[in-house]
C-alpha cells in the first residue's frame, strides 16, 4: 500500500459539528444522491460515460456505491480522528485513477455535479449555505489528498499527469483452457516502465458503437521483462448482471499484431521481499496477481515459505492450472490446496470438496497474506483470517470491483 500522511488539511471546529449532525442524513439518502450525481455528471458530460467509467458497473449500481462508501468513510475520520486512518481507501483509489488518468482538472467537474445532486435530494432548506460549506470542505480536503497522492504516483512512474497510456503491440495470445486469454504486449518505441508484482494495467480498446472502455487487469510475467502479459477471462451473464463487454470483445477480437493502448503499471500490493512467510489466497480469475507474485518469487526469493490456498468452481475453470503448479514446483517451501465447489477432485491429493475454508489449514506464523477474488469471497476469507488471529494489517486484499473498500 501506498504510503499516506494523515490529511494535512482539517475541518474548522464549526464544520466539524455541521458534518457529525448531518452525516447520518447523508449516510441515508447517499444511495439517492450518488445515484442523483450520476445521472446529473452523465448528462452533462456524455464522454465520461463513453471514454473513462465503466458501463457494466455504472449499470449495476456498483461505482455509486463505492462513492458513497469513500465520502462517508474519509467524512466520518474527518470528524473522529480517532477512527483509523483511511489510508488503504485512498490509497487504493489513487492507484486506480492513476490508472484511469485522471488529473486534477476534472475533480471540479464531480464536485459540482455532486453538490448539485445532493440539494436536489435533500432540498435546500436543508443544505442551508452552512451545511454547504461544511460538506465543500469535506470533499476538497478529500480531493486535494486524491490528487496529491495521484501527482506522486505520476512522478514515480515517470509521466506527466495522467499521461499513462502508451500504444502497444501484441505479440502473444494464449488461449487457456479455462477460458481466459493471455496477452502479451510490447509498447511501440518505448521500453516497458518498471512494474511491481502484483500490479496491474488498464487496456483501453473501442467498442463497436464507438465507445473507449477501460478495464484494469493483473499482471502475470515476472517484473524486469521488457514486455507485459496479462490475463483476460470473458465474464459469462448471470440473472445479476451483464455478460463482461469489455472482456468479452478482447477474447473475441484480439490477435496477435494488434494495438491496444496500455497503460504504465499501477496498483499498491505491497511487494513480497522474501523475507517472511506468504500465504496466497485466491478464487476465479483472482488468481492473477498470485501467478505475479509467484513468478517474483521464482525469479528472486525461491526459498521462501508459500502456502498457495486457490477456490474455483471446478477444474476446468481454474486459471492458469498449469502455470500455478509449474511456479510452485519451482519453490522447494511452497504447498498448494485447492477446493472446487463442483466437488469432483478426483482424489488428487491436497484438492477438496466443496467451499474455500481455513478449518484445519495451518497458517505459517507471521505470515503476509494475500488475497484476491470477488467481494463475497474476500469478505469470507478476511472473517475467517479475523477469528484465527490474523492482523489487518498482513492481510493485502485486491479485488476487481469499485466498491473493495467496503470490506475495510
Amino acid at each position: 500500500m501506498t504510503a499516506i500522511a494523515a490529511a494535512p488539511l482539517a475541518l474548522e471546529p464549526q464544520h466539524v459539528e455541521i458534518v457529525s449532525a448531518t452525516l447520518p442524513l447523508i449516510g441515508a439518502h447517499i444511495d439517492e444522491i450518488t445515484a442523483e450525481f450520476y445521472r446529473r455528471m452523465f448528462e452533462n458530460h456524455p464522454e465520461l460515460l463513453r471514454n473513462l467509467f465503466n458501463r457494466g458497473n455504472q449499470a449495476q449500481g456498483a461505482q455509486q456505491r463505492a462513492l458513497a462508501a469513500s465520502i462517508a468513510t474519509f467524512a466520518a475520520h474527518l470528524v473522529d480522528p480517532d477512527l483509523p486512518h483511511p489510508a488503504e481507501l485512498l490509497s487504493r483509489i489513487g492507484h486506480k485513477h492513476a490508472s484511469l488518468g485522471v488529473t486534477a482538472e476534472q475533480y471540479p467537474i464531480v464536485h459540482d455535479n455532486l453538490f448539485a445532486a445532493i440539494v436536489a435530494v435533500l432540498g435546500a432548506d436543508t443544505v442551508t449555505d452552512e451545511v454547504a460549506a461544511a460538506w465543500d470542505r469535506v470533499y476538497w480536503i478529500m480531493a486535494q489528498t486524491l490528487i496529491d497522492l495521484e501527482r506522486d504516483l505520476y512522478r514515480a512512474a515517470g509521466v506527466d499527469d495522467g499521461d499513462v497510456y502508451r500504444r502497444a503491440r501484441v505479440v502473444s495470445r494464449v488461449d487457456d483452457p479455462s477460458g481466459a486469454v493471455l496477452l502479451t504486449v510490447r509498447p511501440d518505441g518505448v521500453p516497458v516502465t518498471g512494474f511491481v508484482a502484483g500490479q496491474y494495467v488498464s487496456i483501453g480498446v473501442t467498442m463497436p458503437d464507438g465507445a473507449r472502455q477501460l478495464r484494469q487487469y493483473s499482471l502475470v510475467n515476472k517484473p524486469g521483462s521488457h514486455e507485459l502479459t496479462f490475463a483476460v477471462k470473458p465474464v459469462a451473464a448471470t440473472a445479476e448482471q451483464p455478460a463482461g463487454e469489455v472482456s468479452s470483445w478482447i477474447a473475441a477480437n484480439v490477435c496477435v499484431g494488434d494495438i491496444l493502448d496500455v497503460t504504465v503499471p499501477f496498483g499498491d500490493l505491497p511487494a513480497p521481499t522474501g523475507e517472511r512467510p506468504l500465504v496466497l489466497i485466491s478464487a476465479g480469475i483472482g488468481i492473477t496477481p498470485m501467478i505475479g507474485l509467484l513468478e517474483a518469487l521464482v525469479a528472486d526469493a525461491p526459498s521462501t515459505t508459500v502456502r498457495v490456498l486457490h477456490a474455483d468452481r471446478c477444474d476446468q475453470s481454474h486459471p492458469l492450472r498449469e502455470r500455478q503448479r509449474e511456479l510452485l514446483a519451482a519453490l522447494p517451501n511452497a504447498t498448494l490446496d485447492i477446493w472446487y465447489e463442483d466437488g469432483l477432485t478426483g482424489g488428487a491429493p491436497g484438492v477438496h470438496a466443496g467451499l474455500l475454508t481455513l478449518d484445519g489449514i495451518e497458517l505459517p506464523a507471521a505470515a503476509d497474506v494475500y488475497l484476491c477474488g470477488n467481494n463475497g469471497f474476500v469478505q469470507a476469507v478476511r472473517n475467517q483470517l479475523m477469528v484465527l488471529g490474523v492482523p489487518a494489517a498482513r492481510v493485502h486484499s485486491e479485488l476487481f470491483s469499485p466498491n473493495d473498500w467496503l470490506l475495510s
